[in-house]
């Protein structure tokens, strides 16, 4: 199964959007998957529910930086290459959905409950986000 599905099946199942993007490459960055579950778990919703960066997106940032990031004091091509995909990614995914925020991309403040609440009943959870899900993941296979 390709990791797009892989993240999808995950979101689908109840997990954040950031879970479920990080956890379909965990194997392939030495996590576990629950153990990647976990970590990503407060980035869901544009970071708890705050319509800030979606979820989908900070995975994916967490994938590369868990592969590319520094790790060594002094190790600045790491930093470099980390930057340079993240923002790639951030180009890539905004191109083809017009944002990287929760609150631009459905069209609601997250933090607000009475926005959150017009959005879930508009299902745009359902209808919206698997799609962004699958994005991030794809433009993240590309990538890694």
């Amino acid at each position: 199964m390709a990791k797009p599905d892989d993240a999808l099946t995950a979101f689908n199942n109840g997990f954040t959007c950031s879970s479920a993007v990080f956890s379909a490459f965990a194997d392939d960055l030495g996590l576990t998957g629950d153990l990647a579950k976990k970590i990503s778990c407060g980035f869901g919703a544009g970071v708890s529910r705050t319509g800030n960066i979606c979820g989908a997106v900070s995975g994916a940032i967490l994938a590369i930086g868990l592969k590319y990031g520094k790790a060594e004091a002094g190790d600045s091509a790491a930093n470099e290459k980390t930057r340079a995909l993240v923002r790639q990614f951030i180009d890539e995914f905004i191109e083809k959905n017009g944002s990287i925020n929760c609150t631009g991309l459905l069209g609601y403040d997250l933090s607000e409950q009475n926005e959150y609440d017009k959005a879930r009943a508009e299902n745009l959870f359902a209808t919206k986000c698997p799609e962004y899900v699958k994005d991030a993941a794809a433009i993240l296979e590309r990538l890694l």
